[in-house]
């Protein structure tokens, strides 16, 4: 009998163990990353004039297909709804959420699903005409709302307005595109969704100037990307490779240098960047892993500014977004 338990614990073992590795096996297998992303948020994920995915959330799909594969361009982006993105990584559509999605206490412990690490610090907001001369949330009460279904904002926007006694008519939407669409017909008074995600949506406003997004914000939203639960290795890979383009960004180590930096005399660089130790052989992967994710896409900085910074049409400021050690969240555990 105690053979029988200890051949029965052995293949839970095995099989825990061939879970673990699922994800990771099935994509260097199939030579293609899946990565859901959004239906079209600017500076997140959205198709150019030419059809090609850009975005803050797109450049670290293509980090994983780099990290993973040694080649940024093999992904195959799955644009999803907030109502069908959790389903479609849960049912294995996809390898890897990276949709502007909100990490929160029931999202961790409900939905089967690992969360982390944040990506983005964002805050929910509202776009509102300019002539309406509203300039803070106390401006829309009575207010009808646009909102996306299956998102946080629609329990933020209930809550806050509810605790601050101001009324509000929701209008519900299933598809961001068509609340878009509906704000800028005058459906609504104003639009609630992560500050980032408005600013990037009143630059396609066929008058942006005729729209503002409200300074006040309503919530914490720590956006990132979603994976598997008991996939631990491919969690943890998802994990490091925005470590590694935050550590990246803290040691200077950018897309134009990263092969010379790797060659350089720094500790931290050479361990980072796969010159010494084997921190690749422990996740899967090539020595070079990390190497490969900023010379596809850049730093965590570079990504920051290329798609929502200075260098953007959003133009945000890197604000809680910053590196830790210039006032803002972005903080990498060490590579040692």
């Amino acid at each position: 009998m105690k053979r029988l338990i200890l051949a029965a614990v052995a293949a839970l073992a095995l099989t825990g163990t061939a879970q673990a590795q699922q994800t990771l096996a099935a994509v260097k297998a199939r030579g293609t990353l899946i990565c859901g992303v959004s239906q079209g948020f600017a500076g997140f994920s959205a198709p150019d004039s030419r059809g090609e995915y850009r975005g803050l959330d797109v450049d670290y799909c293509r980090a994983v297909a780099a990290a993973v594969l040694g080649d940024a361009g093999k992904v195959r982006y799955v644009p999803l709804t907030a109502q069908a993105r959790f389903t479609a990584l849960q049912t294995g559509e996809i390898d890897v959420l990276f949709r502007n999605s909100t990490q929160t206490y029931s999202r961790a412990t409900g939905l089967g699903l690992a969360q982390g690490p944040v990506n983005f610090y964002d805050g929910q907001g509202f776009a509102v005409r300019r002539d309406a001369n509203v300039r803070n949330i106390a401006g829309l009460d009575g207010a009808t709302i646009c909102v996306a279904q299956g998102t946080t904002h629609e329990l933020n926007l209930g809550d806050t307005f509810r605790g601050r006694n101001l009324k509000f008519s929701p209008v519900v939407f299933e598809r961001i595109d068509t609340m878009y669409e509906a704000f800028y017909a005058g459906r609504c008074d104003a639009m609630t969704q992560d500050a980032s995600a408005l600013a990037g949506a009143l630059t396609s406003a066929r008058d942006p100037a005729a729209y503002m997004v409200l300074e006040e914000t309503i919530s914490k939203e720590p956006l990132g990307p979603f994976t598997r639960n008991g996939d631990v290795q491919w969690t943890n890979t998802i994990a490091w490779i925005h470590n590694a383009l935050v550590e990246a960004e803290e040691y200077g180590v950018t897309q134009a240098n990263a092969q010379a930096q790797a060659a350089g005399t720094n500790p931290t660089v050479q361990r980072l960047l796969g010159t010494t130790g084997e921190f690749g052989k422990t996740l899967g992967l090539d020595n070079a892993w990390a190497l490969n994710a900023i010379r596809a896409v850049g730093n965590y900085g570079e990504v920051f500014e290329r798609n929502v910074g200075q260098a953007s049409p959003l133009k945000l400021a890197r604000g809680l977004n910053g590196l830790w050690n210039h006032g803002g969240l972005m903080y990498s555990i060490p590579f040692r």
